[in-house]
């Protein structure tokens, strides 16, 4: 077995906290590292323990579960590159959970998903991959691809090459890297190097948040995609 994955837990409530510390324990391959009843405490708590992976409560006293996502996922770890926040919350489409991904969470559950799914969420985060399959996550960003133009921003520079765009529009309508290779007619190596390059100049972390990257840029409009599947590419 190799190094176990470090787990915090931010949550102000403690039969919470014990209930996912029981969970994310009875996998031998997760750690629980600490855990954390502010979104003060998770701040420092990450730089000092430096876990993979933080369950984030939305609604934490002082600091919220937003401005504790953006200040963790916007500090590189000595370790392991970032730490992922995976965003919990107890209701589909939270007021904040949309701020939370864009703050830099790398998905979010519902407080009741069940102990197994709650377990492959950790090792998808932390293999770097979001939480796109979550169909409450495809359904999210269509909701604020809806919104008017101007309250989402629009044609923002982000610097792409007219490749890139295509690229980056073929991300947000849900095709796999395989896909976009078989569409543009490259190799599956190009297109892995262009979204290498998409994610380095829109600030991406992985798929969910390059396709937010688009809607905002307008690059893809809801009538465009039904955002079919937003799913970590592994190919």
């Amino acid at each position: 077995m190799g190094t176990p994955i470090r787990a915090l837990i931010a949550d102000d409530d403690v039969p919470t906290r014990v209930g996912l510390r029981t969970i994310l324990s009875s996998d031998p391959e997760l750690e629980v590292v600490g855990e954390a009843a502010t979104g003060a405490d998770a701040v420092e708590l990450v730089r000092v323990l430096d876990p993979d992976v933080v369950l984030m409560d939305v609604q934490l006293p002082d600091i919220d579960g937003i401005a504790a996502t953006r200040l963790i996922t916007g500090v590189r770890s000595e370790r392991a590159g970032r730490t992922r926040v995976i965003v919990l919350t107890t209701f589909d489409f939270d007021e904040y959970v949309y701020e939370s991904i864009r703050a830099g969470a790398s998905g979010f559950l519902l407080k009741r998903t069940r102990a197994e799914d709650l377990i492959e969420a950790v090792r998808t985060v932390t293999n770097g991959n979001s939480l796109p399959e979550s169909a409450r996550t495809r359904e999210l960003i269509a909701r604020f691809a809806e919104q008017p133009i101007g309250q989402r921003g629009s044609n923002l520079s982000l610097g792409l090459t007219s490749r890139e765009s295509e690229v980056l529009t073929l991300i947000a309508r849900g095709l796999s890297n395989d896909e976009i290779a078989a569409v543009l007619g490259v190799s599956l190596e190009t297109v892995r190097t262009h979204v290498k390059h998409v994610y380095m100049k829109c600030g991406s972390r992985d798929r969910v948040h390059a396709v937010i990257t688009a809607y905002e840029a307008g690059l893809v409009a809801p009538t465009d995609s039904s955002i079919q599947s937003l799913r970590p590419s592994t190919d």
